[in-house]
């Protein structure tokens, strides 16, 4: 290494498991790193919350529990945030910015609520902020996204982009154990936290959904512009009826434009054909599918979690940063000029399957096709198994608005003959 090349410091933010991957690779590929960002990388602090942990392969000579500290030294060129949460991350995010820091960040829950406050103080300062870490973990999916396919009119993008959710639903459908079960081995692989609530009920994949939206539609979307349902009331009924249709239930975040221009965002359980390409992506594995007009279909595919994966896309974010720091140039900018307005999920047009505990007696299914006429939703299939006095309808319907489908599940659920509305699973890869 030339000792004519300059050097970069590093703060990071945090020291758990992705931080520490994060020091590691930086000790290990020093010099591999720094010949190729053409600056000398060197990690000078390390904020932690406790001191006495072990964290093997960091330095504990680099760490400190004074977070301050590391985003005001004015010797730190760069910051690396991978603390979570949103604060105290957001304000230190900020004052690193302020006192002329670029930032590399793997925080989706803060980019996805606070991204616009953290752009624009950024564009401000004139530094960087790059964060491909924050979604699908070592899925190069953002950077092509804002530079590759910038010059494309990206319609749809499609994705499992939470490894947890997934490994449960494979579970589920490849070994036919129930959710509680596949749930329990999801936590003792350390797929899934001891509170699982921000996997399984979608909040996760519902940040990442925002900064996807975000980017391939040029437009500011948060968390809270997204629609998003979890996998809690997932069956293993559910996964049999997919099964017997050659389909299979899959948590996607999908963001799409709508004929009007708008931008649907949502995140919910999705029955697709097992001939899809996200069909046969499997246990914590993260893809993400990209419908553009020029450049076609693309699916990205990889691990989406986990220590070093997480670490592999922060270094190349790192790299990225050094170079431009180095040209004194800027990476890319938001790019939000777009503005489109967001569809309420009630206007979305989609599949959907129905399935109805229902009396096992003459004009049932008459009935029940009568309840979706009064709405406008049109059937596509109907299956109809008898269990004594009692019946199963499975009903797939046409392409339908969201709202003249909960119109018909509320009429469906007042019908005498019908006993209850067992699921509502929305269907998405199929000919409408």
């Amino acid at each position: 290494m030339s000792s004519a090349m300059p050097v970069l410091k590093i703060g990071m933010l945090g020291c758990g498991v992705v931080g520490t991957q994060v020091a590691r690779l930086l000790s290990h590929h020093q010099q591999e790193l720094s010949m190729r960002s053409g600056a000398r990388l060197v990690l000078s602090k390390i904020a932690v919350r406790d001191l006495n942990i072990t964290r093997d392969g960091v330095d504990a000579s680099l760490l400190t529990t004074d977070a301050k500290l590391v985003v005001s030294d004015p010797e730190i060129d760069l910051v690396i945030e991978v603390m979570g949460g949103i604060e105290p991350a957001r304000a230190l995010i900020l004052t690193a910015i302020a006192n002329g820091k670029s930032v590399v960040t793997a925080n989706k829950a803060l980019l996805a609520t606070h991204g616009a406050d953290l752009y624009s103080a950024a564009d401000a300062q004139g530094v960087d902020l790059y964060y491909e870490a924050a979604v699908a973990g070592a899925i190069p999916i953002l950077r092509p996204l804002r530079e590759s396919l910038v010059g494309d009119h990206v319609r749809r993008v499609i994705g499992i982009v939470n490894g947890t959710t997934n490994y449960i639903l494979t579970k589920m459908d490849e070994e036919g154990v129930a959710f509680a079960e596949a749930l329990e081995g999801a936590q003792n692989l350390g797929y899934a936290e001891a509170d699982p609530t921000a996997d399984i009920e979608g909040f996760d994949a519902a940040a990442k959904a925002a900064i996807l939206a975000g980017l391939a539609f040029h437009t500011r979307v948060t968390s809270n512009d997204v629609y998003r349902q979890g996998i809690t009331s997932i069956t293993s009924t559910d996964v049999a009826v997919a099964k017997s249709m050659n389909h299979v239930i899959k948590l996607l975040a999908i963001a799409e434009l709508t004929p009007e221009d708008h931008i649907s965002v949502r995140v919910h359980t999705t029955l697709i054909p097992r001939t899809h390409p996200l069909a046969s992506v499997r246990e914590a594995y993260n893809a993400v599918f990209v419908e553009a007009e020029s450049a076609g279909q693309l699916m990205f595919y990889g691990r989406g979690a986990g220590g070093e994966p997480t670490a592999s896309a922060i270094l190349g974010d790192v790299v990225a940063v050094a170079r431009n720091v180095i040209r004194e140039a800027l990476g890319p900018r938001e790019s939000d000029y777009a503005d489109r307005a967001i569809a309420p999920i009630g206007e979305v047009r989609t599949q959907y399957l129905i399935r109805l505990d229902v009396a096992d007696k003459p004009g049932v299914l008459a009935s029940v096709a009568q309840a979706f006429a009064n709405e406008g939703v049109s059937i596509q299939t109907v299956r109809q198994t008898g269990r004594g006095l009692d019946a199963e309808l499975i009903v797939v319907t046409h392409g339908a608005t969201d709202l003249a489908l909960s119109s018909t599940v509320k009429r469906l659920s007042q019908m005498d003959t019908v006993r209850t509305v067992e699921s509502v699973i929305r269907v998405e890869g199929v000919a409408q």
